[in-house]
């Protein structure tokens, strides 16, 4: 049912060296330090899980992990990694494919959730990852707030990354709420003026009408950080870490 747009073999096969800096120990430290204290004893599925940026090491941490992921190369670059009985990975969308097992945590990372390019999709993930959780647990989303205060009346994109070897900006449909990522990437180290062009599409959506998803979906918001090391999340914050917890009986 999905209407994520599919990793292709040559996107996996350079997505970890482009996400160097966010793979390193330094950065993901605080980001494996949240999750793992919110799984507790129990298991954590990641929705999405690529190549493992997170979920490799949150596994490694000693935390029982498995994964929902849509496109097969990636998942083939995480398998080079880890093995399959360590960190079971399915192939399926995160919007409806069901795993074996309950979870104390379901877990979406870097702005992922936007790749369903659907409200109901976007619902449907959270009935999702209801229907994984225990009572009690808990669903985490890392996403980035729409920066529309930076869109005066008639301009329609939004740089968010000017480098020396990247060029990264953002367009808006501001009816149908979708976004377009466009990226310049300058391929190979010689300094020369070869830049790879790719794009993807994604559904931006509000805090609140995330807390609304999860609401339908039986959740309740439990907090809202701006950060992994849990900054205060306020009007001028660029991004939110939310969690929401299933009810106990």
């Amino acid at each position: 049912m999905t209407s994520s747009e599919l990793w292709t073999r040559a996107t996996a096969d350079r997505y970890d060296a482009e996400e160097n800096e966010r793979s390193s120990a330094a950065f993901l430290g605080p980001t494996l330090a949240f999750l793992a204290d919110l799984a507790g004893d129990g298991r954590a599925l990641e929705f999405a899980i690529g190549t493992g940026r997170v979920g490799v090491p949150l596994r490694e941490s000693g935390v029982p992990v498995a994964g929902i992921e849509l496109s097969e190369h990636m998942a083939a670059v995480l398998r080079r990694k880890i093995d399959e009985e360590t960190l079971p990975v399915t192939i399926g969308d995160m919007a409806t494919t069901v795993v074996p097992g309950d979870f104390t945590l379901v877990y979406l990372v870097y702005n992922t959730i936007t790749n369903l390019l659907t409200q109901d999709e976007q619902v449907e993930c959270f009935r999702n990852a209801a229907r994984h959780l225990t009572p009690g647990g808990r669903f985490v989303i890392e996403l980035g707030v729409p920066p529309l205060r930076f869109l005066p009346p008639g301009q329609v994109a939004v740089p968010f990354d000017v480098s020396e070897r990247h060029l990264g900006f953002d367009t808006f449909d501001l009816v149908e709420q979708i976004l377009v990522s466009h990226h310049f990437t300058r391929d190979g180290d010689g300094g020369g003026d070869r830049y790879r062009r790719d794009s993807s599409r994604h559904r931006y959506a509000w805090p609140a009408e995330l807390d609304l998803m999860a609401r339908l979906a039986g959740l309740e918001l439990e907090r809202r950080v701006a950060d992994w090391s849990g900054e205060p999340f306020t009007e001028n914050s660029a991004k939110h870490i939310s969690v929401w917890r299933k009810p106990s009986p």
